[in-house]
């Protein structure tokens, strides 16, 4: 008790340290570094964004950089070097530098769509040789698969919900919450996940502060890809894994509980997907169609749809916990509410990208064309003022 009590104390310091490290590092990224990453947005090369502006993405260099910085401080602190001989602590730490470096290339040079598919592939092979991988099936080999598909997927899925100030931090924050949440259900608080967790979550937050909106930093490709492989990783060990409390695994749970935790990044890739391919198009091109951008239309803020979707995601977590620490028993009935819950999120936003977009727009309109009467409103007055003004002093 008191070693768990001075391993909790050692990792709120740590948390707080992450935090600040992260805010200034970021701070000087946005200080003094030039754009990475961000090519002419009229040639089409770039990224599209929400807002596409020119501003450095730099971001996710401190996201890697507080990872590794956890990694060192639990060496110092806990002195576990058994740990660090760990087969699958190698694995999370070659896929995760991996992820890092798909990224780093990508903002730096804009590799092509195969290379980059690759390297994610290589991503999942890595955690599959140190024994990250999902265990679903009696065959190995349909769990590879999966894993396989599961890795590209949340890298992708990352990368392409990256597309609004705000959003992919807030989502990554709260699925990291979600594992941390459930080590402490665990009570494993000897656990290197722990402080990696903690140190990647305060880099997260001391990056949202220069991300929020309105930004004045992405986190570009560098980040997404990270983060990608990292909770990938993370969402096999703690979700896809899961067991109960007495130590069983429920297989029902293991479906049902990664979706729910990655439920914004899964439902968001999936329906631009369809839409895309749909319409005839790629689903690997950027394009403001995703339910963030279909959100806005309605007329939410950027805030509003960064609050409006993690609040979802708050509820779906919460699902999950209740799933994981108070449901031993599992039925039917448990399975048709974790996918009756999911199904009814993934339809209401896949209904408002197929509303009419005319109307969504004409409401924009609306609120641009009352905008701009008030302004002109305001300006005759000014107007109006400024003669009688002039008149008064030559009668005077």
């Amino acid at each position: 008790m008191i070693a768990d009590k001075l391993h909790i104390g050692i990792y709120m310091v740590f948390f707080a340290i992450s935090i600040v490290f992260s805010f200034l590092l970021n701070a000087i990224f946005v200080k003094y570094s030039k754009s990475l990453g961000i090519k002419d947005i009229d040639s089409g090369t770039t990224i599209i964004r929400w807002g596409a502006q020119s501003k450095s993405t730099l971001g996710g260099l401190s996201f890697y950089l507080l990872f590794l910085l956890s990694i060192v401080c639990y060496s110092i602190f806990f002195n576990f070097n058994e740990d660090f001989l760990n087969p699958k602590f190698v694995g999370l730490l070659l896929a995760s530098t991996l992820g890092f470096l798909i990224g780093l290339t990508d903002d730096a040079y804009g590799t092509k769509p195969l290379l980059k598919f690759c390297g994610q592939l290589f991503c999942g092979l890595v955690l599959i040789i140190s024994g990250i991988y999902i265990h679903i099936t009696p065959y190995l080999w349909i769990n590879y698969v999966l894993t396989l598909f599961w890795v590209i997927g949340v890298m992708n899925s990352i990368n392409m919900l990256d597309n609004m100030d705000g959003i992919t931090a807030t989502t990554s924050s709260l699925i990291i919450c979600a594992a941390l949440t459930l080590i402490l259900i665990y009570h494993d608080f000897s656990n290197i996940h722990l402080i990696i967790l903690l140190g990647t979550l305060g880099a997260l937050i001391g990056f949202l502060v220069f991300n929020w909106n309105p930004s004045k930093l992405y986190m570009g490709d560098t980040g997404s890809q990270f983060l990608g492989s990292f909770l990938a990783a993370i969402g096999i060990i703690y979700f896809w894994n899961v067991k109960n409390v007495n130590g069983d695994v429920v297989q029902a749970k293991q479906l049902i509980v990664p979706i729910l935790v990655f439920i914004i990044p899964i439902i968001d890739t999936t329906i631009v997907c369809i839409n895309r391919i749909w319409k005839g198009q790629s689903p690997f091109i950027g394009g403001k169609d995703h339910t963030t951008h279909n959100l806005a239309l309605w007329g939410l803020t950027d805030n509003q749809v960064v609050v409006f979707l993690n609040g979802l995601s708050v509820v779906s977590i919460g699902l999950m916990i209740i799933i994981v620490k108070y449901i031993d028993s599992w039925n039917h009935i448990m399975s048709t509410i974790g996918i009756g819950y999911f199904m009814m999120v993934f339809i209401f936003l896949f209904w408002i990208t197929k509303t009419d977009k005319s109307i969504k727009f004409s409401l924009k309109l609306k609120q641009k064309d009352i905008h701009q009467s008030e302004s002109s409103t305001t300006q005759n007055e000014e107007v109006f003022t400024k003669k009688n003004t002039r008149n008064q002093i030559r009668k005077i």
